[in-house]
């Protein structure tokens, strides 16, 4: 498997599934969406495609948001889009109910074994798996700090419960000056030939150094001797020309659109 339309079709069979999320407490499906809820009160909107939905997706995107809106535990609502998807018209009915876009990432895909090659742990830098509590709030912190935003303990909540169920995820970090500077998560696909590594986040003073490759060397490593082949990615502009020199292709695109109560 080397083409790009190879790996799409791979990630549009084996990944667009309830393998995709593994931590969701409960999926509830509404025609051709999975209404997914996660812990800290967050929902989420996937699907395989829309299909013949094009004609009622201002039914589709109404029906989400009552499934959510009737859930009060539920904060904020995360609509995942693909560029090659046919969806015509979606984004103005999200839009126009409430979602917000972020920006666009690219959806990677290659080996692992590309990544696990002149990745050298920087000198005074230290990697490893975490799992403490101590430790994935720690983590937790750092990423929000990472990307300029404020602590938000429901997420370290949600990590640690999914880490309480044993669901495959891992957790690692690099430190560095007696601190977390870099960390993400793996997340082992049961029942596919992939892995996804997701939530890469570094401390602007310590990118560009080989952390972040470091980082992601380490978790590729522990895929490939969970008899992984494959690894994916929704890779910002940061991380894209990482994975690329890895030898992973960008095979589309995705954007989230946010809801919040």
């Amino acid at each position: 498997m080397t083409s790009s339309a190879e790996y799409l079709q791979a990630y549009d069979d084996q990944l667009r599934t309830d393998a995709e999320t593994p931590g969701a407490l409960s999926v509830t499906r509404l025609g051709p969406l999975r209404l997914v809820t996660f812990a800290g009160g967050r929902g989420f909107v996937t699907y395989r495609d829309l299909g013949p939905a094009d004609g009622s997706l201002a039914e589709l995107v109404a029906g989400a948001l009552d499934h959510y809106r009737a859930d009060p535990q539920i904060t904020r609502v995360e609509w995942k889009t693909r560029g090659h998807d046919h969806a015509p018209g979606l984004h103005g009915i999200l839009l126009q109910n409430g979602f917000e876009p972020e920006e666009a990432e690219s959806i990677m895909i290659g080996p692992l074994e590309g990544l696990c090659t002149d990745a050298p742990v920087p000198d005074g830098v230290t990697v490893r798996r975490v799992a403490a509590e101590v430790e994935v709030r720690a983590m937790s912190a750092m990423a929000d700090e990472a990307f300029g935003e404020s602590v938000d303990t429901r997420m370290a909540d949600a990590l640690l419960r999914r880490l309480a169920r044993d669901d495959g995820m891992e957790l690692w970090v690099a430190e560095a000056d007696g601190r977390m500077v870099c960390g993400g998560r793996l997340e082992p696909v049961p029942g596919t030939d992939f892995a996804g590594i997701w939530g890469g986040a570094t401390l602007k003073a310590y990118r560009g150094r080989g952390i972040y490759r470091a980082v992601t060397a380490a978790r590729a490593v522990s895929a490939l001797a969970s008899g992984k082949r494959f690894v994916h990615s929704d890779s910002t502009e940061d991380s894209r020309p990482i994975l690329e020199r890895s030898g992973l292709i960008k095979v589309s695109t995705t954007t989230p659109y946010n809801w919040t109560r």
